[in-house]
């Protein structure tokens, strides 16, 4: 097993009816006004905002609202957010939301410090320092609330880049599983697809060193894959919830990673370039198309790992069987499986690969080039 180094300073409080806390939380970090930063407005309609104003006002704590945060949140409205927390005074930000809130309110905390926003992404600007973030969880999916990564998307430029730094974890995250019944049977499965391809982007970097770590990584596929399958019979079912918005938690705040190399995350940046050429794709319908055709492209430069995932993950005798298994799974989910689903042809494939090269993800375990992304689109359309 290879040497490495965990920390995660984020405090969790997780179960029923803690949205209450949020405000002391805020105020035991010395904090009086803050940003609350939301999506489209669902959060009224569930009752998780009016739990989180009400409690931000037992605890004094002033508040600035701004909405309209997208899925594929975009550098356009982080910069307007920005303006606001510079005229305003803001001194941290409460997140409510699912993982693009998190990824803006990140993006925001750190760029109110550098000239452009940008630049951060584009690795010009070093992030040194970061209003301090709060989280109410209301999607589980992106594990953003306990991790130190955001995506943005540039839509100018149609690049959809991440980064990363420590100074963007969140302080105090707050997952109230019951609060996700509401949501719909599509982003029930969206969340299950984006937990497993977090799960999978490492797991593939393993070793057989690395038992503890693939084997804790194979339980929680296996727990997402099952709590899944429960909620789109039923749901309500909050123990199925509970168990599922966990293992979504930890399948990228580093548990489920360590000693797995930093992972492979060439599916990923496939997936950006997808969701930046047509934002109206969610991100893990574009990683339940990819992904099946990502594994059949390079499973035989590592076999074993792959070997290994078919037969603990989903009880199967080969690689190839497992791949079915798990698009036949995302199929019952409701997930595409596609890129003609998704509304792309192979006319859309120079494009595509552009913004692929732009990301500059070629491959950890096979070294890709444009031919190679060529042929993996071709295996999902």
């Amino acid at each position: 097993m290879e040497n490495f180094q965990f920390h995660n300073p984020t405090k969790i409080i997780f179960g029923k009816g803690s949205i209450k806390y949020i405000g002391g939380e805020i105020a035991g970090n010395n904090i009086r006004k803050v940003l609350l930063l939301a999506g489209s407005g669902s959060i009224k309609q569930n009752g998780v905002y009016q739990q989180v104003i009400d409690s931000l006002n037992r605890s004094k704590i002033d508040v600035i609202e701004q909405w309209g945060v997208r899925p594929n949140p975009t550098l356009d409205h982080a910069n307007k957010v920005i303006e606001i927390i510079r005229s305003e005074n803001i001194e941290g930000i409460v997140a409510v939301g699912g993982g693009s809130v998190i990824d803006e309110a990140k993006s925001v905390a750190a760029g109110v410090f550098v000239d452009n926003l940008w630049s951060i992404f584009e690795k010009k600007a070093v992030v040194r320092k970061a209003l301090p973030i709060f989280v109410v969880l209301t999607l589980s999916a992106t594990g953003s609330e306990m991790n130190p990564y955001a995506v943005l998307s540039n839509e100018a430029e149609l690049k959809k880049w991440s980064f990363g730094s420590p100074f963007v974890y969140p302080k105090v995250s707050i997952i109230d599983p019951s609060v996700q019944s509401t949501l719909p049977r599509r982003q029930t499965a969206n969340g299950g697809v984006d937990t497993l391809s977090h799960l999978m982007e490492n797991y593939f970097m393993g070793e057989p060193n690395a038992e503890i770590s693939l084997s804790l990584n194979e339980a929680t596929q296996r727990t997402v894959i099952s709590q899944i399958d429960k909620l789109i019979e039923n749901p309500n079912d909050y123990q199925a919830r509970a168990n599922f918005a966990w293992s979504s938690t930890i399948a990228l705040n580093g548990m489920t990673a360590v000693a797995l190399g930093g992972g492979e995350w060439t599916t990923h940046a496939i997936e950006h370039a997808l969701s930046a050429i047509n934002p109206q794709i969610a991100h893990a319908e574009g990683l339940a198309v990819m992904f099946p055709a990502w594994i059949k492209y390079v499973y035989d430069a590592k076999p074993y790992i792959f070997e290994r995932w078919a037969r603990n993950v989903w009880n199967a005798n080969s690689v190839g069987e497992g791949i079915e298994a798990m698009k036949h799974k995302f199929q019952s989910w409701g997930s595409p499986t596609t890129l003609t689903e998704l509304g792309f042809t192979k006319s859309d494939f120079p494009q595509i690969i552009k913004c692929i090269v732009e990301y500059g993800r070629v491959g950890r375990i096979k070294q890709l080039n444009e031919t190679d992304f060529e042929k993996i689109l071709e295996l999902a359309l």
